[in-house]
């Protein structure tokens, strides 16, 4: 109604909206202009498998059999024949002995720390831990200590000093902003020694570390009793949904335990049975992993960074103000790029964020590290 004051929502909204333009910080959630189409190096489709015509027919035959959804939480009537395949087929490729679909890696994430937290258990983690992870952390009801990045050191000092009779190391095997990896041989080490469970977020290792099957498995750690995983199914498998994998103890407690999981609509199986397919393909495939790093590389020296140990590569830049323009500019050359601010970058400094893929030629992958590099050569740091 006209003349009608602002509530004191509308008013603080409006005020958070200011703050976050004046700082370069606004995101937005629209769709692409389709009739202008562009280099897609934004993405986490890191395998391209999203559009795999093998992935979209399974997923079709699953609408056929199931229906569009789940229809209940997977412990009513929500578990179809598809969510059971989907986890034997992760636990193939992973070579972990049992696994637990979720809705998303969000929920994965929120659901396995909830249900093993707790006053007993000492929650240690990595500073830059995915946001669903410190999430999760908030509320475990957990004591929590973050630790410096990759730091063995400072993990071991926690564990060795805690009260409590539990405790959980939480980790990335390949961090999402930066790209480097985690030291899991390490780490499984020091948590063996204090008798300590080592949760590793493999949603960036997951069909490019060890030729596909996850760092956990190239560091020889799959089934230890020490470690278990998380996964998501949305970015090198192309689909929806996450997961946990670890042993068949783990995963009866989170089927009864986990509340992302019990209180929750389950997985679509449509969903399920496309990244059922997409595990069969990066098993059978272990190439496109391969695809995956090399065009990394070529990124990485076309832009003047060090390599990252998987797909993202990171270019940092002066500010989120320079970042939004470099992104805009790059969007106009016909080149899409991930454009991370405050508070998505764990360091504080704004970057962009290019993801190699592995159906993507050399010779786009040139052309874009050439934009890209001509774009920062005068604003990079």
């Amino acid at each position: 109604m006209a003349g009608t004051p602002p509530s004191a929502l509308d008013a603080w909204l409006d005020s958070r909206a200011r703050v976050r333009r004046r700082r370069g910080l606004v995101r937005a959630a629209t769709p692409p202009d389709s009739a202008r189409p562009l280099l897609d190096l934004a993405s986490n489709d890191y395998l391209g498998l999203s559009a795999d015509p093998r992935l979209i027919d399974a997923a079709v035959g699953a609408l056929r059999r199931h229906g569009a959804g789940a229809r209940a939480s997977r412990v009513v009537c929500g578990t179809t024949a598809a969510h059971a395949d989907l986890e034997e087929q992760l636990c193939t490729l992973t070579g972990q002995p049992a696994a637990l679909v979720f809705s998303s890696g969000y929920a994965a994430n929120l659901g396995v720390l909830t249900a093993l937290g707790g006053p007993g258990t000492l929650l240690v983690l990595d500073a830059h831990v995915h946001a669903s992870l410190i999430d999760a952390a908030r509320l475990s009801r957990s004591p929590v200590q973050a630790v410096p990045h990759n730091d063995i050191g400072a993990v071991r000092a926690a564990l060795a000093g805690r009260a409590q009779p539990r405790a959980v190391v939480v980790v990335e095997s390949i961090y999402s902003v930066l790209g480097d990896a985690a030291d899991l041989p390490a780490l499984a080490a020091v948590c063996a020694e204090h008798d300590a469970l080592l949760l590793v977020d493999e949603a960036h290792g997951i069909g490019v570390a060890g030729h596909g099957r996850g760092a956990v498995y190239a560091a020889g750690l799959s089934g230890s009793p020490h470690v278990a995983l998380t996964a998501t199914l949305s970015k090198a498998l192309g689909s929806q949904g996450g997961a946990v994998l670890g042993s068949a103890g783990l995963r009866e407690h989170l089927v009864n335990t986990a509340r992302t999981f019990i209180f929750d609509t389950g997985l679509a199986p449509a969903s399920a049975a496309a990244a059922a397919q997409a595990c069969r393909i990066v098993l059978a495939e272990p190439a496109l992993a391969g695809r995956v790093l090399a065009n990394a590389g070529v990124l990485a020296a076309g832009c003047g960074v060090l390599p990252a140990a998987g797909a993202v590569q990171s270019v940092p830049v002066h500010s989120a103000g320079t970042a939004l323009e470099l992104a805009a500019a790059l969007h106009d050359a016909g080149v899409l790029v991930g454009c991370f601010r405050p508070p998505s970058v764990p360091d504080g400094v704004s970057r962009l964020r290019l993801t190699a893929r592995a159906d993507l030629t050399t010779a786009d992958v040139r052309r874009a590290a050439a934009l890209v590099a001509d774009a920062i050569g005068v604003a990079a740091p």
